[in-house]
């Protein structure tokens, strides 16, 4: 391999996300629980989200939105202003959580960084994201910073022509196989996965892959070994 560029995607792996996500929905779909059981909210919460992701994009600010559609939606409007404020204090709670970083995360980036030109390149809203990683600690192990709008083949070449490098040169680390792994090997850059216990849904890939560019690890110091030179 002759990797110059490593990227790394931030939620759930750099950085813990999703579980907060979980919980928020969970006490969502309690609060409409007199409308719907839980498990049949959720899913119709995740209806409307994906349906949103061409209007919001990703975020925690497009997921307080799907909030309050769906509430509307499976109330049929009689949801109250009292529920309304509540899921809004739900999002606004969800975005004042501190960062806590995934074990081994500052290790890694201080060993591969001497060789390497280290990226974050991480789908979400711009002004969210870019407060997690100022309050990461970690921001400064990283030559840039992209923050992507969506993560298919094209946003990643653009991004690496953006960085000056070929694909061949380019490695992707994330926990989504569909967003981190998929289209940067279709590009013919290497995409290393490090799953993580919780994945959003709407992120998941039922069959396995199969490509000499395509790591399965278990942690992220793995990467050491494999990459240090």
């Amino acid at each position: 391999m002759n990797i110059k560029v490593i990227a790394f995607d931030a939620d759930d792996t750099l950085w813990i996300n999703e579980p907060y996500f979980q919980e928020t929905e969970h006490k969502f779909s309690e609060l409409m629980e007199e409308y719907l059981p839980r498990h049949t909210a959720l899913r119709e919460l995740l209806q409307v989200e994906v349906q949103n992701l061409p209007l919001y994009g990703y975020g925690i600010k497009g997921f307080i939105l799907s909030m309050i559609e769906t509430a509307m939606k499976i109330s049929e409007n009689t949801i109250s202003l009292v529920a309304v404020e509540r899921i809004i204090g739900f999002g606004k709670a969800l975005l004042a959580r501190p960062i806590e970083l995934l074990d081994g995360v500052e290790d890694v980036l201080i060993a591969l960084k001497q060789d390497y030109r280290l990226v974050v390149a991480t789908k979400g809203d711009l002004l969210d994201q870019e407060r997690k990683l100022a309050n990461s600690g970690i921001e400064h192990h990283f030559h840039h910073i992209e923050i992507m709008s969506d993560k298919k083949e094209k946003d990643y070449r653009k991004l690496i022509k953006h960085l000056d490098v070929r694909p061949e040169e380019f490695m992707m680390v994330g926990n989504s196989l569909k967003s981190d792994v998929m289209p940067v090997i279709a590009m013919g850059g290497y995409g290393y996965h490090i799953p993580y216990h919780t994945t959003w849904a709407h992120e998941h890939v039922e069959h396995a892959i199969e490509h000499d560019n395509f790591r399965q690890l278990t942690n992220i110091r793995e990467l050491i070994p494999l990459l240090s030179k």
